[in-house]
């Protein structure tokens, strides 16, 4: 399986396809931070929802660059289960890429800011809850990344559309108290909770509502491979 997840990591980066994604998250960053400087952990929790859609739409990309006919070879070689999870386990591997350039970048534009006041975080802790943001966002965005794969649509309309519709839903049932706020994954609120003071139940209550989310998003994806095969 390892083989396998090299296989596809080298054809999404090979083929050129990585590069737009990256590229559209550091315009989105760019952007964002040349608005002024932050706190690190306020400037991350923003951070994270602005790649939220590019790390998902990352996801599409690389599982679409496999051609149908190799993915079928690789269920026989590798057994339909390591097949999927070599898919999943690519992508993440190129999220956490491209989260440690969203981590990095706000440091060489002057995004945040070291200097702290009375009852702000230190810096530490401030990138610490930024890494614990970004790393909540990313199985949702795989997750919904996959769900929009060709593999599951069949079809380049559909797979945008499954994309569109879950970033728009994420963004805006997240804003959201009274509309099933449970049906997107957490990246509003843990946004929201950044900007002030986080307690430990609540940062509990984020990481299991975030891994719930994509346990159930993934459980789907994989019952749809299966129907599919």
């Amino acid at each position: 399986m390892t083989g396998l997840v090299r296989l596809r990591l080298a054809g999404f980066l090979r083929t050129g396809r990585a590069l737009a994604p990256v590229l559209a998250g550091l315009l989105a960053l760019g952007i964002l931070y040349g608005g002024g400087r932050a706190r690190p952990a306020e400037a991350y929790g923003v951070s994270a929802v602005v790649l939220f859609p590019v790390l998902a739409w990352q996801t599409k990309l690389l599982l679409d660059v496999e051609p149908d006919v190799q993915r079928r070879l690789a269920r026989v070689l590798v057994g339909p289960a390591r097949e999927r999870a070599a898919g999943l386990l690519a992508a993440a591997v190129a999220g956490l890429g491209t989260v440690a350039v969203a981590l990095v970048l706000p440091w060489l534009v002057g995004g945040v800011t070291v200097e702290t006041g009375p009852g702000d975080l230190p810096v530490a802790a401030g990138v610490a809850l930024g890494l614990w943001a970004h790393l909540l966002a990313l199985p949702a965005a795989v997750a919904l990344g996959a769900l929009a794969s060709r593999a599951v649509t069949r079809s380049a309309g559909y797979g945008v559309a499954v994309l569109a519709v879950g970033v728009v839903g994420t963004l805006v049932l997240g804003l959201s108290s009274s509309v099933a706020p449970w049906l997107v994954p957490p990246v509003m609120p843990t946004a929201r909770a950044l900007t002030g003071a986080l307690t430990a139940s609540t940062a509990l209550l984020l990481s299991a509502w975030a891994l719930f989310w994509a346990v159930v998003a993934l459980s789907g994806y994989a019952w749809v491979r299966r129907t599919r095969a």
